[in-house]
């Protein structure tokens, strides 16, 4: 008999990873800095940002096919790796080439592959509340925006942006040997044994797996535009640089707590209703957004778009380990957040695109809020539950 998995090493391992990693959602901040310094305009780091997405979203569907080539704990290590090399390429960067390839590219696939593989190992060992375990990981990348973002506020006033890109590399590379440690002693796994094979329950129709790939497309690409060019948004609605910079940091922590809460609702509530809701909340700030555009009107409705991303994220998390089984999880995942990265190549970049030709965002506030409107007509034909939903009451099934 194989020894027993630890769960609690295993997140804290996630943890440890994903919340620098995060920081990706606190790239706005350096919007400003990095245009002076490499002499580029918005809508080309837009790129970099989108490029940073397009790999993350390329990481997560490589990670399942890299599964047994190695264990678990030198899988993390290897990603972290890349995705510090990357982050130290891109802080010796004196163009747009060499900080898209560091940042856009490198980064972004190591972050990719260490996030699915990592969610991948905790799902492996999860008994009950899949919700709230799944929205809680998809929770730490806003949280580590909410980290990073005034920290990177306060220390691009007194350094370059590359040398603060180095840094974070050097932190990286520190909390990718602490989680490969970490996972060591979590006995984590990718992969199932043959005899739990034997059994396993099917996934859904691939029919819910589409309908689930587009609602949660539509509420990224508001959410992403939002966390992507906050403090551009917030400055062109008449904020002050001090409000623009703390909203940056407010709307990444609500994002957070609404995708801890989406899956922790998935575990209560009907999928379709709690994703139909969220696309309503992120409709309603871009309308009050849309007719008062307003700094203060700004904060409060732009947050409110950020959480119906937020809470989409967390109960497609949770959807995703309701619907199908826990060896399944990382593929599945991988597949449907190629939505993320399609998400921040298309709203984010012409909002950006937007802004260079007009100064203003009202278009792409509005092309969000229409994006809501199919998001929840198409949430509420989503099954409540493919598979009976787990409690601390029921245990689930293990595969």
């Amino acid at each position: 008999m194989s020894p027993p998995h630890r769960l609690w090493p295993a997140l804290l391992a996630t943890t440890l990873v994903n919340l620098p990693m995060g920081s990706l959602y606190a790239f706005s901040v350096f919007l400003k800095p990095l245009e002076r310094s490499l002499g580029v305009g918005r809508s080309e780091l837009a790129i970099v940002f989108a490029t940073a997405t397009i790999s993350f979203a390329a990481g997560m569907n490589i990670a399942p096919r890299l599964y047994r080539l190695a264990a678990a704990p030198v899988l993390i290590a290897g990603y972290c790796a890349l995705s510090a090399f990357g982050l130290g390429l891109a802080s010796l960067a004196d163009g747009l080439v060499l900080l898209t390839i560091g940042y856009g590219v490198l980064f972004g696939l190591g972050g990719g592959a260490a996030f699915i593989a990592l969610q991948q190992a905790v799902n492996m060992m999860v008994k009950a509340h899949k919700g709230l375990v799944n929205g809680y990981v998809l929770s730490l990348y806003p949280g580590g925006a909410v980290i990073a973002a005034p920290i990177f506020g306060w220390a691009v006033k007194s350094w370059d942006v590359r040398l603060i890109l180095g840094g974070l590399g050097i932190v990286v590379a520190i909390v990718g040997v602490l989680a490969t440690a970490l996972t060591i002693y979590a006995r984590a796994r990718l992969v199932e044994t043959e005899s739990a094979q034997v059994g396993r329950p099917a996934g859904p129709p691939i029919t819910v797996f589409w309908r689930l790939w587009f609602v949660f497309f539509l509420a990224a690409a508001a959410g992403l535009t939002v966390l992507s060019q906050a403090a551009g948004i917030f400055t062109a609605y008449g904020a002050s640089a001090e409000i623009a910079l703390a909203a940056t940091t407010a709307i990444p922590a609500a994002i957070a707590a609404a995708r801890l809460s989406g899956g922790w609702l998935v575990d209560r509530f009907a999928i379709p209703h709690v994703m139909a809701a969220a696309h309503l909340i992120a409709l309603t700030g871009a309308i009050v957004l849309s007719l008062f555009p307003d700094p203060l009107v700004s904060t409060v409705t732009l947050a409110m778009i950020g959480i119906g991303y937020g809470l989409i994220s967390g109960s497609t998390a949770g959807a995703i380990a309701m619907y199908w089984p826990a060896s399944e999880y990382g593929r599945i995942a991988g597949l449907l957040y190629i939505g993320w990265c399609v998400a921040a190549v298309t709203l984010p970049v012409l909002a950006g695109y937007l802004y260079d030709l007009s100064g203003g965002y009202r278009i792409a506030v509005i092309v969000a809020g229409c994006g809501n409107v199919v998001g929840s007509s198409l949430a509420f034909f989503m099954p409540a539950s493919q598979r009976p939903r787990e409690s601390s009451g029921h245990p689930s099934r293990q595969s």
